[in-house]
């Protein structure tokens, strides 16, 4: 009974005790309540967590929030360890806990999609701070992890601390950096597994960076913010440029390629450099296990070129015409070509020089005033036959040079602009081998047209005399006496139906339509050729239909022109080749040995026809001036691109 008694009297006094505590000690969460009424505590992170847990350092004397030294609760007590990461990292006195993970009475669970640390978050609070330069911000909102992400809602996407970490995170540019230039293929292999694996032991790149040497990695290749789609159109177009920032050498020598040249110009399908050498297994050629070994071409090429020939595989898609070491056939072929322009430019500037001065001299003294005379006599110069024949020559040769120009010419700002008014490279490939083919129909109309005449109708002189247009010793004279006359040293030679300026035009056609078009037809079918000559005849190809197009358009549009249209005597257009009427007092001061060789013989009369009429008239100026036009501007856009380059 004595035990009872005592045992009952000490939980008497116990709970006396208790209850004293309970009515005299302070009532904190009733007094928080109290004051800070307008709290609202709504933490999934922190549920079950009291104002005292986090506020600890609340005294009598001031009841009201003790902080610590950054301002917010301390939140080391609890979260020991990342706060001793955060002290190590480059946010260590900069950014508090609440700065990245939200209010303190609202942080969420870090795996819930609402709190502020969640991926889709992140870039949104890390912006906040980090918004200079905006290119990080901007360029991952539209990279492939962004918009992945954001739009997509692929929760797996990489958000900043995927790569940058959590709270241990260090500058970049410090060596320890989980995102520094060595460790950063580790952080993109640790998603991208099969394509790092592949990398780091069958790409040069990647065994380069294994071996620990100073290398391209991913973020060279891709960029580290803006990572893009590496097969949409924008990022095929520029990979070139990305490999050419350590490969300069090759990048010059892809972009003067055609391959390269089309890329320039957007040709989405052409190949680059990735389509040859791989994006992640690129090798040295001499690796057997390149894509490029000698061994490997016929299959590498093959993926584009279905049927590629043995013999093709000599083609050498970085080859340097201009180097001897590179391929000395091309060298030769390249040396010619260069100095065939040359001096066809280098002559023909010169005479051209001389004779506008002089044409310019004489305008000033009167020595043409009898060519501005009456002239309602006309003779027939040109048939119908003519007329339409050199429209067609003109409105080919035009193509061609729309079309062809823009890709030889593919740096210059001019030639994009150009080529999508045509429609792309796709449709002026079509545009340009349809002109092609009427190039090659009326070089054949007009052989076949010379073969009837002079095989069945027999005619006589057309091989040689003064209708013939063959080089003969006269032309030669000529030459000389123009010099002289331009030099005021002698008078003008007299002319007879065709000068030795429009004899090398018409040779100049053939010899045109004879190496443009077989080095064109190369191009245009390379498997074709190379099944019987070697491959880097394609390389000669390239450089003959190049440079031989240099020369035929900018000789038509500069010297042919002023031959024919922008003279003293003829500007701003010679309308003959359009009407074939020119006026009986220009030919007889422009062609006098014909014109008397016709008197002589009594045949002048059946040369005489009627004047144009107003309707021939306007229909050749109209035509002759778009003609002029478009040739004009093509020939400032060559000038132009010449002196850029």
């Amino acid at each position: 009974m004595f035990v009872i008694t005592r045992f009952a009297r000490g939980v008497f006094t116990v709970g006396l005790f208790l209850l004293l505590v309970a009515t005299f000690a302070p009532a904190q969460e009733t007094d928080c309540a109290g004051c800070h009424d307008s709290v609202t505590i709504a933490s999934p992170a922190h549920p079950d967590l009291a104002c005292a847990d986090c506020h600890s350092n609340v005294t009598s004397e001031h009841p009201n929030l003790v902080t610590g030294p950054t301002g917010e609760p301390s939140c080391n007590d609890c979260h020991r360890r990342p706060s001793r990461e955060i002290d190590r990292s480059v946010h260590s006195g900069t950014a508090s806990c609440t700065d990245c993970h939200g209010a303190a009475h609202e942080i969420g669970k870090v795996a819930d999609i609402a709190s502020a640390v969640s991926p889709v978050n992140q870039i949104k609070y890390c912006g906040g701070c980090h918004d200079e330069p905006a290119s990080l911000v901007d360029g991952y909102l539209t990279s492939v992890h962004g918009k992945g992400l954001l739009l997509s809602g692929l929760i797996n996407a990489p958000g900043c601390s995927d790569c940058h970490g959590a709270h241990n995170i260090v500058a970049v540019s410090n060596d320890k950096a989980s995102t520094s230039h060595f460790n950063s293929p580790e952080i993109c292999g640790s998603c991208h597994v099969l394509l790092f694996e592949g990398w780091k032991t069958g790409s040069a790149h990647g065994l380069a960076w294994e071996a620990g040497e100073e290398s391209p990695v991913c973020t060279d290749c891709h960029s580290s913010h803006q990572i893009a789609d590496p097969t949409m159109p924008p990022e095929r177009l520029a990979s070139a440029e990305s490999c050419g920032a350590c490969h300069s050498e090759y990048l010059t020598t892809f972009r003067d390629s055609f391959h390269g040249k089309a890329n320039d110009l957007g040709f989405v399908s052409g190949a680059t450099c990735s389509d040859c050498h791989t994006p992640h297994s690129n090798l040295a050629a001499d690796d057997p296990l390149s894509s490029v070994h000698p061994d490997n071409l016929s299959e590498t090429c093959g993926e584009c070129h279905a049927g590629i020939a043995a013999s093709m595989l000599s083609f050498d898609p970085h080859n340097d015409p201009s180097n001897p070491d590179d391929n000395f056939y091309v060298y030769v072929i390249w040396v010619f070509m260069t100095g065939l322009l040359i001096a066809v430019f280098g002559f023909f500037g010169l005479h051209d020089l001389l004779w506008l001065q002089r044409a310019l001299v004489g305008s000033m003294r009167g020595e043409f005033r009898e060519e501005e005379q009456n002239r309602d006599q006309y003779v027939q110069r040109f048939s119908k036959m003519n007329i339409r024949m050199h429209v067609t020559i003109i409105v080919t040769f035009l193509l061609l040079a729309l079309t062809g120009l823009p890709l030889k010419f593919h740096d210059a700002g001019w030639a994009q602009q150009l080529m999508n008014m045509l429609g792309g490279i796709d449709a002026s490939r079509v545009i340009h081998r349809v002109a092609a083919i009427g190039t090659f129909g009326y070089m054949a109309f007009h052989l076949g047209n010379l073969l009837f005449r002079w095989v069945v109708r027999r005619e006589k002189g057309l091989f040689w005399g003064p209708n013939s247009m063959v080089p003969q010793p006269k032309d030669v004279a000529d030459i000389f006496a123009n010099f002289r006359y331009y030099l005021y040293l002698g008078k003008r030679p007299d002319n007879d139906r065709w000068n030795y300026i429009e004899k090398f035009d018409y040779l100049a056609v053939f010899w045109g339509v004879m190496i443009i078009g077989l080095s064109g037809l190369m191009l245009w079918l390379p498997m074709f050729f190379t099944s019987f000559l070697p491959g880097w005849t394609i390389n000669a190809a390239y450089v003959v239909h190049s440079d031989e197009a240099l020369l035929a358009t900018g000789f038509i549009f500069v010297f042919h022109f002023f031959h024919t249209h922008l003279r003293p005597g003829s500007f701003p257009m010679d309308t003959v080749i359009f009407t074939g009427k020119m006026s009986l007092v220009r030919f007889r001061s422009e062609r006098p040995l014909e014109y008397q060789r016709l008197v002589d013989n009594n045949e002048l009369q059946a040369f005489l026809v009627e004047p144009p009429t107003l309707e021939e008239r306007r229909r050749a100026y109209a035509w002759g001036t778009v003609f002029l036009i478009v040739g004009v501007l093509l020939a400032v856009g060559i000038i132009w691109a010449l002196l850029a380059h």
